[in-house]
């Protein structure tokens, strides 16, 4: 009877360490490898920036820097501002209120 709950309660531990894992997904992932600086170094710097939570967050082709940017949507309070910072440089590269049409 203890090995059946020892494997429920691993069984349950592994279940909740691939959701926990899942759940930091960003769009964009396929780019990583081009990336110089990690995104968690990215939110980092956008979080100092622009304090917050943030709602969401990816690593995009786009225009200015480097071409290779990570883009952080962070609310405070009723407002969220998308913060842009350089893949290649860590360099804070946009950091304005998200508009009426966010993506």
């Amino acid at each position: 009877m203890q090995a059946s709950i020892i494997r429920t309660v691993v069984l349950g531990e592994l279940i909740l360490t691939v959701a926990a894992t899942s759940a930091f997904a960003y769009t964009g992932q396929e780019h990583a490898a081009e990336a110089k600086i990690s995104i968690e170094q990215a939110r980092a710097i956008a979080l100092k920036a622009h304090p917050g939570k943030v709602t969401d967050e990816e690593l995009e082709r786009e225009a200015g820097g480097s071409g290779l940017r990570y883009s952080f949507d962070i609310q405070r309070g009723k407002v969220t501002q998308e913060v842009g910072i350089d893949a290649a440089t860590g360099k804070l590269l946009e950091n304005v209120p998200e508009g009426p049409n966010a993506d």
